[in-house]
């Protein structure tokens, strides 16, 4: 089978932006490198120390404007972009500049469900999965989806990390428990991610338009799309770089 990595993309604050990189340095078992850095933590969230499931986020599913965003990370400085909003460059570590990043958000939050409080960090990114993971999907897979729903769909959709071409729509499924390398890493693909709510938001819009969910369950009997992989070896991957099962 061949596969090539067309796509790169990391979410510095969980849920509240996507920035594409033509390359990156994926270190073993960790993340790809700042993704999921940070979260935003809302009024009713219940923490504990390090990672912590998504429930207690700020997140596209409940607020679906949330998925319109798109965002650059320099260093410690990370600047937002809204269709609906001005730009905004902020700290994420800074408390003095929470307030304008809340402010910022508000307007995007439905006011029925609980707020935006504060950012958070933790040594592992905090993604949906409670390992260090890197997600893994391929274009074929979302040009099925797209024929089911009836409508093209963007990547940004599932926020995935890495996009592979490849010619078999699902075939990611069977990767389970083997080795991928791409450019000079080596990944082992674990499980699969069952998807949310916020796959059926348009990401240029932020509205609801799409039923991902239902097209998913009608035709394979669940909701799940795309892969959880871990680092095994780290290195180099660049996009148009050749992915192989080993």
């Amino acid at each position: 089978m061949t596969l090539r990595l067309s796509r790169i993309c990391r979410h510095p604050i969980k849920a509240h932006g996507r920035e594409d990189l033509a390359s990156v340095l994926l270190l073993a078992g960790a993340c790809l490198p700042s993704d999921r850095r940070w979260a935003v933590a809302h009024e009713a969230a219940k923490l504990v120390p390090g990672w912590n499931p998504c429930n207690n986020f700020h997140r596209g599913a409940k607020a679906p404007k949330l998925m319109a965003i798109t965002c650059d990370l320099h260093g410690d400085q990370v600047t937002l972009h809204h269709p609906d909003q001005p730009d905004l460059t902020f700290r994420p570590d800074d408390p003095t500049d929470l307030p304008a990043f809340l402010d910022w958000l508000a307007p995007l939050s439905p006011t029925d469900r609980a707020q935006p409080a504060r950012i958070v960090s933790a040594p592992q990114g905090l993604t949906d999965s409670d390992f260090p993971s890197v997600s893994i999907l391929t274009q074929a897979s979302l040009d099925a989806l797209s024929r089911l729903v009836g409508q093209p769909l963007s990547q940004d959709r599932f926020r995935g990390n890495l996009w592979l071409d490849g010619p078999i729509a699902l075939a990611e499924f069977d990767w389970i428990g083997r080795d991928i390398q791409i450019g000079t890493a080596v990944l082992t693909v674990k499980e699969r991610i069952t998807r949310c709510r916020a796959t059926m938001t348009n990401t240029t819009t932020g509205q609801v338009d799409a039923d991902t969910l239902g097209a998913l369950n009608s035709a394979y009997g669940h909701q799940d799309f795309g892969v959880y992989a871990v680092v095994k070896t780290g290195g180099q991957i660049s996009v148009n770089d050749e992915g192989t099962l080993l």
